[in-house]
């Protein structure tokens, strides 16, 4: 006796599910090939630097047995697209239980997400994309007829060619895009062919400043003559002299002694920080106290001064100390293998 035909309602049931399978894979996957973009690049294309994404990459459970996560999510949506578009009463097992593992793990990560404090806009579409698709799973291995091949073989290329879309596009365009910011690129092109910008967003009296100035001077003289060096003033509020050595750093920046001012604000007590400590910095360097006051007088440096913490904040600078090594961010105090480490990749890049 042959089954009777499908009505109009579980067709439409069944049509609904899988539309509803594939919108789930679909937004899973596009989420994941933007995160594995910024897992990949030195800098962020699609999610802020120091937002929920950069927070989340930076723990152990970034990298599961060696592998990004995000590669784990491409290829754990990819299943579950696939299964969603195959007729049958076992694809309909096997995409319930490929998704019970997808809602398992994004409950967990999102948990994960809520217990750092940082929620990852992207880890929050794939890991719900994880947990939606159980529910639709199991919705259609309850409702959908056997033997039914719901939409035809059209919905079923439409699906593959949705999945395929998914991934191709994020990584085709952030694979593209050059996310280093406007301010370093211009710093860059300034260099000499094969010599390594570094610029240096700096408070000299944040201590974790003072660290990385500790542990990245050596490693600056150890690949001299290959260095440009370009310090950022971004004094803080919270430091009561900050401004007062910026603007002594501009100063002598300006009269030629740069980097010898900014290395003396450096080695100095903080508290030797004020106006006053600042002049006898500049009288010890040789530099001429009248154009030096001049300049500390002059409403210009207070005004180049905003000027980098602008940029700072443009090339999403969002704490210090950070430095941009040729086009990598570092943020936050490192050690000097790190920095060196950096310094090395960078040179390498440029064939130095």
């Amino acid at each position: 006796m042959a089954a009777p035909s499908p009505t109009p309602a579980s067709s439409a049931g069944g049509l609904a599910g899988l539309v509803a399978s594939v919108a789930a894979a679909v937004a899973g996957l596009a989420a994941s090939a933007m995160l594995l973009v910024d897992y990949v690049r030195p800098a962020p294309v699609f999610c802020a630097e120091g937002g929920g994404c950069d927070a989340l990459k930076h723990t152990v459970f970034a990298m599961p047995f060696g592998v990004p996560l995000p590669v784990v999510g491409l290829a754990g949506f990819v299943a579950l697209g696939a299964s969603a578009l195959v007729p049958g009463r076992r694809a309909r097992r096997a995409q319930v239980a490929l998704a019970a593992c997808a809602g398992l793990a994004g409950a967990a990560l999102l948990a994960l997400q809520a217990l750092l404090g940082h929620l990852c806009p992207y880890c929050c579409v794939a890991d719900g994309g994880g947990v939606l698709s159980l529910a639709i799973a199991a919705f259609r291995l309850r409702t959908e007829r056997p033997g039914a091949r719901v939409g035809g073989w059209g919905a079923s290329l439409g699906g593959a060619a949705s999945l395929v879309a998914a991934a191709a596009v994020p990584l085709a365009a952030g694979l593209h895009v050059d996310p280093t910011p406007q301010v370093i690129r211009a710093e860059i092109a300034q260099a000499p062919a094969g010599v390594l910008t570094v610029v240096d967003f700096v408070d000299f009296e944040c201590p974790f400043c003072r660290m990385v100035q500790a542990e990245l001077a050596p490693v600056l003289e150890s690949h001299r003559g290959k260095i440009h060096l370009v310090r950022r003033q971004v004094p803080l509020t919270m430091h009561a002299h900050a401004r007062d050595a910026a603007r002594a750093a501009c100063c002598a920046q300006r009269l030629g002694q740069g980097d010898a001012m900014a290395d003396a604000l450096f080695a100095a007590d903080v508290d030797e920080l004020t106006p006053e400590g600042c002049e006898k910095i500049a009288a010890s360097l040789g530099l001429p106290l009248d154009p030096y006051r001049a300049c500390i007088a002059s409403p210009a440096t207070d005004a180049s001064i905003d000027a980098d913490k602008a940029e700072f904040k443009a090339a999403g600078g969002y704490a210090l100390p950070t430095l941009w090594i040729g086009q990598t961010p570092v943020i936050g105090a490192q050690p000097r293998e790190e920095l060196a480490k950096g310094v090395h990749e960078a040179l390498a890049k440029l064939g130095s």
